[in-house]
């Protein structure tokens, strides 16, 4: 076992006299070191009951006959961040997250790793450090919180953001607003539509990286308990079987992920974090096979912002492996693929889709195309990305013209006080992973966009992102970013924009392009803070937004 380097010979007394200072004991020797990486804190709604999912946890790798050993990860709230300059630290903060759970495992030389996580950036950042570590390991999630209740039909976060929107119009009045935001999340776990945290807890399924049941169990079922039991025994198999990370997450584990993305039509931000997910495993994973995936795979669900289901009807429904047993009968998935629970040719056939109006059958899906989309044009040569899921069919086709923002700030303001128009293009731009830094989420101005009923209206791009919640003609991820001088950042007020999402395009004139690019240098919120490094050091949206090799 890795751990016999800290536990094994004479010359490891020290070592041995710290264990036990621990609570370990002689026999605990004798087993294998698993390690925990918890992710619970105070702040986070989809953390605060991580404490509980943990100790099930260690329960499972006690009666399997392993040692656990817990350790804590941080992990920020992207919507308590939202709209200020917290949120430029939420993309970074993936990246510590995969350094911290390197740290711990590497400098304590565990057998196994079991990652708790549950919101939007630590589920990937924990990711990476699996296939970074390359030891056996075993994602198990939080789970989702339910939908909440509200004038007769169900609502989300994403509802109490569009309903600013609603009074900003006149709609509503503050008393609504109110009375809203404290039905809009109900119980603890990760916002509980197709928001970014449920995707990428579906896509840990769909990489053989989590058992089946990780992205939809609700937070607050008892089946979440067992569910984290079974994780705690089945890391100590997969440690005694010598399968680790790699073994499992192969580029088809990838390819059947990207497959589960488009049919559920996950958040768009999914297609920043797989890359950077496969870097750490020596994986490839250009846009062009989203792209690609996308244009053979059918959208089968709709789920909030896209449509009314929620995250718990997803489980009702079948869950995760319902949807690739769903794939599978077009030959979309490999099932020759290992996971964590097995091989996937094994456990497909004990799922069944339970209900045909959440998860549609694959002859009659509700688009014949994925959820998400890849654009490219003169605008965004290094391509651009878009949750066609979400958007109105309408209005796939779009042009306009330019009212440009170089801050979400600038853009905000316009929005809020009617300055922006139908028909026009809103474009945000010195929000890329370097310009901002930290690739903020724009939901304040699309909610205020779709709460204000402009969303079939107006189309905003942006060289930052957008959070899973974002419905309507939203564009992000443009790159190159403006901070590298690419063509958003030759921009100008009136110019005319052509967005063709069936033909995949995003351009402008010529004449635009001749231009030289606005160069603006933001302030950082701190001297000296870790955003400074960061910017160094982040690759493009279109590599990931990871860092690059020194």
């Amino acid at each position: 076992m890795r751990s016999d380097v800290v536990k094994k010979g004479r010359q490891r007394a020290p070592h041995r006299s710290l264990l036990f200072a621990v609570g370990l004991t002689r026999s605990d020797l004798d087993k294998p070191f698993i390690g925990i990486a918890n992710a619970w804190n105070d702040l986070v709604p989809g953390h605060t009951h991580l404490r509980e999912i943990a100790r099930a946890v260690r329960e499972g790798i006690r009666e399997a006959g392993g040692v656990p050993l817990e350790f804590g990860v941080i992990g920020v709230c992207d919507g308590i961040a939202m709209g200020h300059d917290g949120m430029k630290y939420s993309l970074p903060s993936r990246e510590l997250i995969a350094d911290s759970v390197e740290i711990m495992v590497m400098a304590h030389a565990l057998d196994g790793l079991v990652l708790i996580p549950n919101c939007d950036k630590i589920v990937p950042g924990m990711m990476m450090a699996a296939l970074r570590l390359n030891i056996p390991s075993l994602l198990v999630s939080g789970g989702p919180m339910l939908a909440g209740f509200f004038e007769g039909r169900a609502v989300d976060l994403i509802s109490a953001f569009e309903g600013v929107g609603k009074v900003e119009k006149g709609e509503w009045d503050e008393k609504k607003l109110e009375e809203l935001e404290e039905e809009a999340c109900p119980t603890c776990g990760s916002c509980s539509g197709m928001f970014t945290a449920n995707s990428m807890n579906c896509i840990a399924e769909a990489l053989g990286l989590a058992l089946p049941g990780n992205g939809t169990i609700p937070a607050i079922h008892s089946a979440r308990i067992r569910l984290a039991k079974e994780a705690g025994r089945r890391i100590v198999d997969l440690v005694r079987r010598g399968i680790k990370s790699r073994d499992i997450v192969t580029l088809s584990s990838f390819r059947n992920a990207i497959c589960v993305e488009m049919a559920l039509g996950s958040s768009t931000n999914t297609v920043l974090h797989l890359p950077a997910i496969a870097k750490e495993g020596g994986i490839d994973l250009p846009l062009e096979v989203f792209e690609e995936i996308s244009k053979l795979t059918p959208n089968l669900c709709r789920l909030s912002p896209a449509g009314t289901h929620h995250m718990e009807d997803l489980h009702r429904a079948g869950g995760v492996y319902a949807v690739m047993k769903e794939l599978s009968k077009k030959g979309l998935i490999d099932e020759e693929v290992l996971t964590v629970a097995g091989r996937l040719r094994d456990l497909l056939p004990k799922f069944e889709v339970k209900d045909y109006q959440v998860i549609r059958p694959v002859d009659n899906p509700y688009y014949p195309e994925g959820g998400i989309a890849i654009l490219r044009g003169n605008l965004a040569p290094g391509g651009a990305v878009v949750k066609q899921s979400a958007v109105n069919r309408d209005v796939l086709k779009f042009e306009g013209k330019a009212r440009v923002f170089n801050s979400e700030e600038e853009a905000t303001q316009a929005i809020r006080q009617g300055k922006i128009k139908k028909g026009e293009v809103v474009v945000i731009r010195f929000e890329g992973p370097k310009g901002g830094p930290g690739m903020r989420e724009m939901l304040a101005p699309t909610s205020l966009i779709a709460g204000m009923g402009l969303d079939r209206e107006v189309a905003l791009i942006t060289d930052g992102r957008f959070s899973g919640g974002t419905r309507g003609l939203a564009i992000g991820h443009i790159s190159p970013e403006a901070q590298e001088g690419g063509p958003i950042a030759k921009l100008r007020d009136g110019d005319w924009i052509r967005i063709d999402i069936p033909s995949r395009k995003i351009e402008v004139s010529e004449e635009v392009l001749k231009r030289e690019p606005v160069r603006i240098e933001k302030e950082l919120p701190l001297d000296r803070s870790y955003l400074s490094r960061y910017r160094k050091l982040v690759t493009s949206a279109g590599e990931g937004g990871s860092f690059q090799e020194l």
